[in-house]
Formats: C-alpha cells, sequence, structure tokens
C-alpha cells in the first residue's frame, strides 16, 4: 500500500522523507502524481490552457478474477489501444523493494519506480511490452486469448508473483475505460506535465495531473511542481482518487452483477 502520511494530508512526515530519499537511489524514474476534485476539474482545464482536441484517445483494459485476486496481491495486469499508435501490455507489482526485485530480473523491459502524490508514494515495478500488431481488440471481442497480449518475459514475470493456480487466461476482462491524454509545456516548468481524464462507463471522472523526472531531482521537481500547479489555483489538499483502483472495482461490481444474474 502507498506510504500515507498521518499529519497533514497532502504533505509527507519526516520519516516518509526518509524513506522515500532512499527509494529515490534505486528506481529508474518517479512520477509526480495529483488527481484533481471533479469539481474543480473545469478551473483546471482553464487555468492550464487543455484543449480536448489535442487529446490522444486511448482505451485501457485490465485482466483479473470477477473478486480482484490480483488486485489484493499488488498484482496489476493491463493492455492499452491508443489512437495513432500501437497496443501495448503491462504485468505491474506495487508495492515491491526495488533492490530485491533488481537482484531476481534483469531486463530492459522491467522499470522501477516511485509514484509520488500529495500524503503518499508507492514504488512499484512494470514488465512492459510493445504488441507488433493490433490485438487488444481481438482478445476484447474473444477471438484471440489473453495469453497473446503478454510476451515470454511477461508471463514469467506474471507467473513469479500471481497467487497459486490464477493463469492468464482464467482472468476476465475489465473494460475499457476511455482515456483522454495531452501533453502539456507550460513556460513555467522545466518539466513536461500530462493530463489524463478517465471516462467510467457510469459518467464519473477523474483527471490526474503528472509529471516525471530523474530520481535524483525528485524532490527539487515537486517543490517546482507544487508551486505552479498552487500559482494555477488548484488544490493539492484534496483526497487523491487511484484511476486503476477505480476502474478494477467498477468493472468487478458489474461483472458480479452480471454473474448474478445468471444464475
Amino acid at each position: 500500500m502507498p506510504s500515507m502520511s498521518n499529519e497533514s494530508p497532502d504533505r509527507l512526515s519526516d520519516a516518509q522523507v526518509g524513506e522515500l530519499l532512499e527509494l529515490t537511489r534505486e528506481v529508474d524514474s518517479v512520477e509526480l502524481k495529483m488527481t484533481v476534485p471533479d469539481s474543480d476539474r473545469r478551473a483546471a482545464v482553464m487555468a492550464l490552457g487543455m484543449d480536448a482536441l489535442d487529446a490522444q484517445i486511448r482505451q485501457v483494459f485490465f485482466f483479473d478474477t470477477p473478486d480482484l485476486t490480483l488486485d489484493r496481491h499488488g498484482v496489476v495486469v493491463r493492455a492499452r489501444r491508443a489512437q495513432r499508435r500501437g497496443d501495448d501490455s503491462v504485468v505491474k507489482l506495487r508495492p515491491v523493494v526495488p533492490g530485491d526485485l533488481k537482484e531476481a530480473w534483469s531486463s530492459d523491459n522491467l522499470g522501477i519506480e516511485v509514484d509520488a502524490m500529495p500524503g503518499g508514494f508507492v514504488c512499484s515495478a512494470s514488465m512492459k511490452a510493445t504488441l507488433d500488431s493490433a490485438p487488444v481488440k481481438e482478445v476484447a471481442a474473444g477471438a484471440k486469448t489473453i495469453r497473446k497480449l503478454f510476451s515470454k518475459e511477461q508471463k514469467s514475470f506474471f507467473q513469479a508473483h500471481a497467487p497459486e493456480g490464477v493463469e492468464l487466461d482464467d482472468l476476465s476482462i475489465l473494460g475499457p475505460i476511455t482515456v483522454l491524454k495531452l501533453k502539456l509545456h507550460p513556460s513555467e516548468l522545466r518539466m513536461r506535465l500530462v493530463a489524463e481524464l478517465w471516462l467510467y462507463p457510469d459518467g464519473s471522472r477523474i483527471l490526474e495531473l503528472s509529471a516525471k523526472c530523474p530520481p535524483a531531482e525528485a524532490f527539487q521537481a515537486a517543490a517546482e511542481l507544487r508551486a505552479f500547479l498552487t500559482l494555477k489555483g488548484l488544490d493539492l489538499s484534496g483526497e487523491q482518487q487511484t484511476k486503476t483502483k477505480t476502474a478494477l472495482e467498477y468493472f468487478s461490481a458489474q461483472l458480479s452483477e452480471s454473474l448474478d444474474h445468471r444464475r
């Protein structure tokens, strides 16, 4: 679980700062994230000059058991379709201890990252693959099995960390979620800002702002990003939502309801 502070909801405790500093010495990258309350979404769009027509359209599919067994064990299996780009897939673990994982796995396709948000952070590891064709749509339609979306390396990574007895082809398709991704280049920031609007089938939305930085620059980048967002009038003290967790819980509930109706 993310390390969360018991003090101010958007500030790290001294212990957390020390833990994060240690992690930045072992990870490949740091991603700074915040979610914008839906009540502030329009204000954020205006303040940051976002134009939906510049956004890339994506579809995100998750794979898990109906009762989210993988999620409970810290495993996320996902595939994406993206406008003007090929499909991709990932097997993600969180939380992880970077040193332990690097000893067991040596791969250019494995990335270890800290996701830091107001009040907390979590270290994750992702085994990624770019898909040559466009198989995600075929898997979603039932024309191909889920295993076809993952490389041999990803399958080994999954088998090493998934609960015993859970196989890729046993998983249910949870999705898709439609996502609008927009890259922003504010003149006041040295880093690029990414906005993602996740559109859930029930009409709810999550707007996430994020920026990646080298681990050695994490604290400086966080201070700069915080100052920039505060200057734009964005509230950093609100409750943070998790895109993946929200998606999994939504589709799990829908799947359970569908299974109940069949009985």
